[in-house]
C-alpha cells in the first residue's frame, strides 16, 4: 500500500455544558471533559482512517486552565498532529463561548488495528506546514518516548 502524506487540518466538534456534567463544585467535571477530549481526537483519526480501526491508547496529559459551567458552549478542536507506523496522534484544543484562551488542551495517541484488535500500519505520514503544526509535531514525537 502506498503512503498518503497529509497535512494537519482541523475538525471542530461542539458541546453545551448542561446540569448533569457538573460536579459537586458546580463546574464540569473532569471526567466528562476527558469523554468529549478522546471523542474529539477519535474524530480527527476518523477523518484519515476507518474509524472501526481505531482503539484509544493513551490520554497523554489534559492540562486544565479554567473552569466551565452549565450553559457554556465548548468548541473543541482536533486534528492529528503526528503518525507512527500504527499510531496517530491527535492535539486537541477546547475553547469556551467564543473565547479564544484555552480551557484545556492536550494530546491522545490512538492505535490503528486490524478485526482481531492486533496493531497494523495506516500508511499516513502527517507533513506541517506551520510553525505551529511544527512545534505540535515536535511535542508529539517527544510524548513518544516517554
Amino acid at each position: 500500500m502506498e503512503t498518503k502524506t497529509i497535512c494537519p487540518s482541523c475538525m471542530v466538534t461542539m458541546r453545551l455544558v448542561k446540569s448533569e456534567d457538573l460536579n459537586h463544585h458546580g463546574t464540569l467535571f473532569a471526567g466528562r471533559t476527558a469523554e468529549w477530549f478522546i471523542e474529539s481526537g477519535f474524530i480527527s483519526a476518523a477523518s484519515l482512517v476507518n474509524p472501526q480501526n481505531i482503539v484509544c491508547l493513551k490520554i497523554h496529559g489534559m492540562f486544565f486552565t479554567k473552569p466551565a459551567i452549565s450553559g457554556d458552549v465548548l468548541k473543541f478542536s482536533s486534528k492529528i498532529v503526528y503518525s507512527g507506523r500504527t499510531s496517530l496522534t491527535s492535539y486537541i484544543h477546547v475553547e469556551k463561548n467564543g473565547e479564544e484562551k484555552s480551557l484545556v488542551d492536550g494530546f491522545v495517541t490512538f492505535i490503528h488495528v486490524d478485526n482481531d484488535n492486533k496493531s497494523m500500519p495506516h500508511f499516513i505520514e502527517i507533513n506541517p506546514l506551520t510553525h505551529e503544526d511544527r512545534s505540535l509535531y515536535e511535542t508529539a514525537k517527544k510524548l513518544r518516548e516517554k
